[in-house]
């Protein structure tokens, strides 16, 4: 199990209710963007950008907005970024390929969900 492993599992147990929630959100959206920096999309808010003009904006809505968020499948996040940027997202992250989009499904909807208190996307502090 790798560091980003351990991170999200912390994340998704603080989502459920655990202790500790801000920290490992703050840790899990600075690994997030760290990693996307080195893809074409920058960062967080470039990803939503892309899964939007992807015809994925019902999801991405739902994860800014109130209320339940919307699922997204590896294979929604694969055919949206591509498979070279998910390589690069994992090797950044140190998660094998054929994770990246599972890992990736899990997490950006409480992620962005968490982030974006008020609609709007708020960068995790460095």
């Amino acid at each position: 199990m790798g560091i980003f492993d351990g991170i999200v599992g912390n994340v998704l147990g603080a989502l459920q209710g655990k202790s500790g929630e801000g920290v490992q959100l703050d840790a899990l959206g600075q690994a997030l963007n760290g990693a996307l920096a080195n893809t074409q999309f920058g960062s967080l808010d470039g990803v939503l950008n892309q899964l939007q003009s992807s015809g994925l904006g019902a999801q991405v809505a739902s994860w800014l907005g109130q209320g339940s968020n919307l699922p997204i499948s590896a294979d929604d996040l694969r055919s949206a970024l591509g498979n070279e940027q998910l390589q690069t997202i994992g090797t950044q992250l140190g998660i094998p390929m054929d994770q990246v989009g599972e890992l990736l499904a899990k997490v950006l909807p409480p992620t962005v969900d968490k982030l974006s208190p008020d609609g709007t996307l708020t960068p995790p502090p460095v």
